[in-house]
C-alpha cells in the first residue's frame, strides 16, 4: 500500500518530534505534581512555567494571562459561560464549539451578518451593538477552519469596544500559521489549541487580557490563577510549550512554503477542472488552506476516491451515514447547497512536502477523468 499523503492539517497536525520527546521526558518525572514543593514538584512547575512563557510569546501576551485548558473547545466555552455578558453576538461561520454553545446557552444572542466570503459585515455588527440594551460579548474567529478566511480582528475589536462590548477570538486555526498578537488585535480573550500547531491533542489555552472579567470554570484547588482547578497535565502542557516555541521560530518560513503548495494545488485543479470554484480566493486567507468544488460530484464520493488513492483530505460539508449536509459556513455565505455539498478542504502543515501536491493532483486527475467519463456515458444513454 502506498504511503498516505496527509493534507488535512486543519483537522489535526501530527505532533512534532520535539514535542514527542518533551512529552515523554515530562512523563518520566517521578512524583511530578507541580503543586508539590519538593524537587520533583519544582521541576514539574518549571516545565509549566516555561510553557506558559512560550505560549504567551507566541500570541503577544504575558505569561500571567495564559490559562491552560483541555483544548480550544474548553477555552471557548469558558469565555462564553464565564465572561458575565448576557447578550452575545456571534458570527455564523464560527466553529461549533462557539456557535452551538452561544445559540444553546446564551440568554440573548444574535448572528452577526457576513458577506459572500464569510467576512463580518461591519455595518451590520455596529447596528447590533447599538441596539443592545447592555454591553455584549462579540465572538469572531480569526481564521475560518473550512475556508481559511481571515477576519479583520483589530477593526472588529475597535468597533466593539466603542460600544462597551468585550471581544472573544477563537484563534485555534490562526495560531502558528499567521502572526497573532492579542494586544494589537485588541481582543479581550483568545483561544488556541495544541494539536493544531504540532502539539499534543487534549491541551490548549485561553489567553485573557488581565482586566477582562472571567469566572472560575472549574472549581476546587487554586490552579491556573484560581480559574481552572485540578492537577495540571504537565506532559501535555510541556509539549504545547515546545510546539509554541517551534511555531514562533518557523512561522515565516512555513507560511511561505505552505502558500506555495496551496497555490500550486489550486493552479493544478483549475487546469484539470475549469468549472471548479475555489472559495474566497480573492480575500485574505490562511496560507495553508484551500476549499474548492468538483461540480456534480458529492464530497463523500470524492473523499472515498481520494482515500483509495491514499490521499487524506476533508469535506467542506459534514458527511454521515451516506448523507451529505451543506456546510454551515458555506451556507452562511449563501452558497447553493448543490455546490457546497461538492466541496473539499485541503490544508497543509509542517510535515507537508511538494510531492504531496503532485500526489493529490494525480489522484484528482483520475477522479475528474472518471467522473467526466461517467457523465458523458449517462448523457449518451439519455
Amino acid at each position: 500500500m502506498d504511503k498516505t499523503v496527509y493534507i488535512d492539517h486543519n483537522a489535526t497536525t501530527p505532533p512534532l518530534p520535539e514535542v514527542i520527546d518533551a512529552v515523554c521526558g515530562a512523563m518520566g518525572l517521578i512524583g511530578a505534581n507541580p503543586s508539590s514543593i519538593h524537587a520533583n514538584g519544582r521541576a514539574a512547575r518549571k516545565l509549566i512555567d516555561d510553557a506558559r512563557e512560550a505560549v504567551a510569546a507566541l500570541v503577544g501576551a504575558v505569561p500571567e494571562e495564559v490559562i491552560f485548558t483541555s483544548g480550544g473547545s474548553e477555552a471557548n466555552n469558558a469565555v462564553i459561560m464565564g465572561a458575565g455578558r448576557r447578550r452575545i453576538l456571534v458570527s455564523p461561520t464560527e466553529h461549533a464549539a462557539v456557535l452551538k454553545t452561544v445559540l444553546t446557552r446564551a440568554a440573548d444572542s444574535d448572528l452577526i451578518p457576513v458577506d459572500h466570503n464569510g467576512l463580518v459585515d461591519m455595518e451590520g455588527l455596529e447596528t447590533l451593538l447599538a441596539e443592545a440594551e447592555e454591553p455584549a460579548l462579540v465572538c469572531v474567529m480569526a481564521a475560518n477552519n473550512e475556508t481559511g478566511v481571515l477576519q479583520p480582528m483589530a477593526e472588529i475589536s475597535e468597533l466593539a469596544h466603542r460600544h462597551g462590548a468585550l471581544v472573544h477570538c477563537d484563534a485555534v486555526q490562526a495560531v502558528g500559521k499567521i502572526p497573532v498578537d492579542i494586544k494589537s488585535w485588541g481582543v479581550d480573550y483568545l483561544a488556541l489549541s495544541g494539536h493544531k500547531i504540532g502539539g499534543p491533542q487534549g491541551i490548549g489555552a485561553l489567553v485573557r487580557c488581565s482586566q477582562s472579567p472571567l469566572s472560575s470554570f472549574i472549581t476546587g484547588g487554586g490552579q491556573e490563577h484560581g480559574l481552572r482547578a485540578g492537577t495540571e497535565n504537565v506532559a501535555a502542557i510541556s509539549g504545547l510549550g515546545v510546539a509554541a516555541r517551534v511555531a514562533a521560530d518557523t512561522l515565516e518560513e512555513k507560511a511561505v512554503r505552505l502558500k506555495a503548495y496551496r497555490d500550486a494545488l489550486e493552479a493544478g485543479i483549475k487546469a484539470l477542472s475549469p468549472a471548479t470554484k475555489i472559495f474566497c480566493e480573492q480575500v485574505p486567507r490562511l496560507p495553508n488552506t484551500s476549499n474548492f468544488t468538483l461540480p456534480g460530484v458529492r464530497s463523500d464520493r470524492q473523499l472515498t476516491a481520494l482515500d483509495l488513492a491514499s490521499v487524506s483530505v476533508s469535506a467542506g460539508s459534514a458527511c454521515s451515514a451516506g448523507k451529505v449536509e451543506p456546510s454551515h459556513v458555506l451556507d452562511s455565505m449563501d452558497i447553493d447547497p448543490e455546490i457546497s455539498t461538492t466541496a473539499l478542504r485541503v490544508s497543509f502543515g509542517w510535515s507537508s512536502q511538494a510531492a504531496d501536491v503532485d500526489k493529490f493532483l494525480e489522484a484528482w486527475s483520475d477522479l475528474v477523468r472518471h467522473e467526466t467519463a461517467g457523465l458523458a456515458a449517462a448523457s449518451s444513454a439519455a
